[in-house]
């Protein structure tokens, strides 16, 4: 019986287990009702072995009852095996589906730089020609927006070839030509016009797209809540699909932007839901790992190739079904991707869970004794029972005390700048002065370094220090890319910009979930989430501001990066932390820390030297203030990633609920 114990109940210090704020909890094998005993955190992200009650030869049903989780039993089917790896696969196409809804209408309504009034008159005469006849020129260079008014069929007669300046000047007629040169391809905003008086079209359809964004948010997380992560999935990709399809087929900007709010339904929930799935049967040990590399190789990828995609295609039609019809792959999913067990779990079918697990096993070449997960089906159906506990919190409780508002109004401020920074930067590639195909793909490419980077310094140097330097170096560089001579100088400085706003977007909002306690996290990430997308909306319209002055984007935006990454030093340290539960509890966080303190510099005791020092005494805290991790590494795959999708509120409400 001890060998099977053993098997059955573990401790992992590398997962956030969010206990109830009061009671009730089942406490861990030989661990009291109050209070917990565990072992003080070294930064270890192993599994551990917890016999702490346990004395040879004594049952497991001679004490209360043990406890077990979804990171428990994980290590014993295998936590990275066969099946997780088929899994980390099957993430590629939803990787290559976000990144095309989000970047493809940056393709579709691309305007050439150079371009001018048609004049039916002079189409016999050859570019040059026809622009000095009919166009004026200013600073240099020919009008966009306006031609001369006078009768160039007597103009012509008379064998006039030079405009005379002082000639009165109209809006163009007839419509507008265009230099196809850099943009080999006519494409929606060029097709209708969308210049001059109508240049800010594009940027209101891209600001729609955000507001769908939202909706779809809310719609889908109450469809992957009510019935199912899978079920809802395959809704976000097939609006997606349906709507971007039918953005080939419009014809005239109302029927653009409809097209574009109903796409936007599918940001970010067609990938992210995904995302959040093969987390969930990931061990925690390689968290980290598939919570960040999918985004680095796979979405980096995708992001990279949409511009040769549409280059090759020169049809901003064709570019619209391309990106848009391989969503249908997403009706595959239930054949290949489980349902979530953690969803299952909160809707009271704990045996539908187990049987996901035992597939895992089977897939995996393991073989887990049925005791384990009798075990692990005991504990899910005592933690549900616990759910209720936090149902009575909403993010109003966040403002009623000092210390908690003012942490929650800097999260909303610094994760809307950091959103606002870098879709701006996402947005502004073809204000930098070169190709627009190269350049894009190139600042895509810095999502590679920046993600692994960010894996390898995260659980080292900490949230405030790193949140702070990327953003205010990204600050940074904005600013000196417009100090410098347009072109390959200011592309290369904005470029390091959208390299460190890479690093401080990963790190945001999963420091936002750190910081706030567990009774309110759930919503109020998903709040702050959604003020994030608020600030996307802003975006476009900063961007814009390059028709008035090429550097104004760039100022905007490197001002919000230094004074975002500042106002992150007012934020509580996390790494190395107990992780607030209760709202005490995030009332008190961070209290006596100090900007200055850096973790990386904090004095790390090995385990074992102080056990052998201390004769292994044990730290005792209260059940309503123990977690399980305080490294943050798995918090950054198993939130990191919830953390960029508007459903985070009913993913993390399910894993709350259930404990696990």
């Amino acid at each position: 019986m001890e060998g099977q114990a053993k098997q059955a109940y573990f401790v992992n210090e590398a997962f956030n287990h969010e206990e109830p704020p009061q009671g009730g909890g089942a406490s861990g094998v030989g661990g009291g009702g109050d209070n917990l005993h565990r072992r003080k955190s070294g930064g270890n992200k192993e599994l551990q072995l917890d016999m702490g009650g346990l004395k040879k030869g004594q049952d497991v049903a001679g004490s209360d009852p043990p406890s077990m989780d979804f990171d428990d039993i994980l290590p014993l089917i295998g936590e990275f095996g066969r099946y997780q790896k088929l899994l980390f696969i099957c993430m590629i196409p939803f990787s290559f589906f976000v990144a095309f809804v989000y970047f493809s209408q940056i393709f579709l309504t691309l305007v050439p730089e150079q371009h001018w009034c048609h004049v039916p008159e002079l189409d016999g005469l050859d570019v040059e020609a026809r622009l000095a006849l009919s166009i004026p020129m200013s600073n240099g260079e020919y009008n966009n927006c306006y031609m001369y008014d006078v009768n160039y069929t007597e103009l012509l007669a008379q064998g006039k070839v030079m405009a005379d300046p002082k000639w009165p000047r109209v809006k163009c007629r007839h419509g507008w030509s265009y230099n196809f040169t850099e943009i080999p391809y006519s494409t929606v905003a060029t097709e209708q016009n969308w210049v001059c008086d109508d240049a800010a079209l594009p940027t209101y359809a891209q600001s729609i797209f955000f507001l769908g964004a939202i909706v779809g948010g809310l719609l889908f997380g109450w469809v992957a809540d009510r019935f199912g992560r899978i079920p809802a999935l395959i809704g976000t990709n097939m609006m997606g699909l349906l709507a971007g399809v039918g953005t080939a087929f419009v014809g005239n900007f109302w029927q653009f932007a409809a097209m574009r709010f109903f796409v936007g339904f599918a940001f970010d929930n067609c990938f992210t839901m995904m995302y959040i799935l093969v987390l969930e049967y990931v061990g925690p040990k390689y968290r980290t790992f598939v919570a960040n590399m999918s985004i680095a190789i796979f979405f980096t990828g995708a992001a990279c190739l949409l511009p040769w995609i549409a280059y090759f295609l020169a049809d901003w039609k064709l570019l619209a079904i391309v990106t848009s019809a391989p969503l249908l792959l997403a009706i595959f999913t239930p054949f290949v991707v489980p349902e979530s067990a953690r969803w299952l779990v909160s809707q009271g079918k704990v045996d539908k869970a187990v049987g996901i697990l035992k597939k895992l096993e089977k897939g995996n070449g393991r073989q887990v004794p049925a005791q384990t997960y009798q075990i692990f089906a005991d504990s899910c159906k005592r933690m549900r029972e616990q759910e209720a506990q936090n149902g009575n919190y909403s993010v109003l409780d966040l403002f009623k005390s000092p210390r908690l508002r003012r942490t929650t109004l800097l999260l909303i401020v610094i994760w809307m700048a950091i959103s606002l920074v870098f879709d701006g930067h996402v947005r502004n590639v073809g204000s930098l002065g070169l190709d627009i195909f190269f350049t894009f793909t190139l600042a895509c490419f810095t999502e590679l370094p920046a993600d692994t980077l960010l894996t390898v310094i995260l659980d080292r140097f900490g949230r405030r220090w790193l949140a702070c330097s990327s953003m205010v170096l990204s600050g940074v560089f904005s600013l000196l890319a417009t100090v410098v001579p347009v072109g390959i100088y200011s592309a290369a400085l904005a470029i390091m910009g959208r390299f460190f706003v890479n690093i401080s977007y990963n790190i945001g909002l999963q420091w936002a979930a750190e910081v706030l306690p567990t009774v309110v996290r759930a919503q109020a990430v998903a709040f702050i989430h959604i003020m994030g997308y608020v600030a996307s909306i802003i975006a476009p319209f900063v961007v814009y501001l390059a028709n008035i002055s090429q550097a104004l984007p760039l100022i905007i935006l490197g001002i919000l990066g230094i004074i975002g990454g500042l106002l992150s030093l007012l934020l509580p340290e996390t790494l190395n932390h107990v992780l607030p539960q209760t709202l005490s509890d995030g009332e008190e966080f961070g209290r006596g820390q100090s900007i200055w303190d850096f973790p990386c510099l904090a004095k790390q005791v090995d385990d074992d030297e102080e056990e052998k020092r201390n004769g292994d005494v044990e730290e005792v805290r209260s059940q309503a203030f123990v977690r399980g991790t305080q490294t943050g590494a798995s918090l950054n795959a198993s939130t990191g990633g919830e953390l960029r999708s508007s459903i985070l509120r009913r993913s993390i409400k399910s894993r709350n609920s259930t404990k696990l």
